[in-house]
């Protein structure tokens, strides 16, 4: 199999899912540093790659990707093809993969949305430039969309959709760190997703990608 090389820094959480994903399977691969400070990205040869000038890339031979879960959902199937026991991370059956899927979109469509001015004003955003009530209106969003993934824990397995990581959890568990490692105002309780964070964070490929300071 060909040596995958992707490209990002290590601070991007769609990066951080997809080494994240590369640790649970056990994938080599060539980091090299893209995105805001390092530039690359507005380069010809980047945009040559990915039109969008974003992060992350995965070049794998021939196979060119961008949008982080289609890379995760690649590399997911590729390890599958070789090593049929892999599938647990993305599980096989229409109805399996199905419920998986509508994480991964979810995240997209719901949570990402709801915390992207949370995150930006706690962590990139200097004190004195911040905007309070945008922070606030994002962190009643982010709160109201984790009730969602709470309830849903209460079926008592210990991952999102079962007994076995999937990429689920990997991408949504990406956030949670966005989540837990921000100073939330009359957070929510959230027991079911705290156990759940506290589980994933055992994970060796969690704490090497994930766990770092958030930047």
């Amino acid at each position: 199999m060909s040596t995958l090389t992707i490209w990002g820094r290590e601070n991007s959480v769609n990066v951080q899912k997809v080494l994240w994903c590369c640790g649970e399977l056990g994938l080599a691969y060539d980091r090299r540093d893209a995105g805001m400070k390092f530039g690359v990205v507005d380069t010809p040869e980047y945009r040559a790659l990915n039109p969008n000038g974003r992060v992350p890339t995965l070049v794998d031979g021939d196979v060119v990707l961008w949008e982080s879960h289609s890379i995760l959902r690649y590399l997911a199937l590729r390890q599958i093809e070789q090593e049929p026991e892999a599938a647990s991370i993305y599980p096989e059956g229409a109805a399996a993969r199905a419920r998986v899927d509508r994480w991964l979109d979810w995240v997209l469509s719901t949570l990402q949305p709801a915390e992207r001015a949370l995150f930006w004003g706690m962590v990139r955003t200097r004190p004195e430039n911040r905007d309070a009530a945008a922070i606030r209106v994002s962190a009643k969003a982010s709160g109201e969309a984790w009730q969602v993934l709470d309830a849903h824990l209460a079926h008592g397995r210990p991952y999102v959709e079962g007994d076995h990581l999937t990429l689920a959890d990997i991408a949504l568990g990406a956030y949670a760190r966005r989540w837990f490692g921000v100073e939330v105002e009359d957070r929510p309780n959230l027991a079911r997703i705290e156990r759940w964070y506290e589980r994933l964070g055992q994970r060796p490929s969690f704490k090497d990608h994930v766990a770092p300071p958030l930047t």
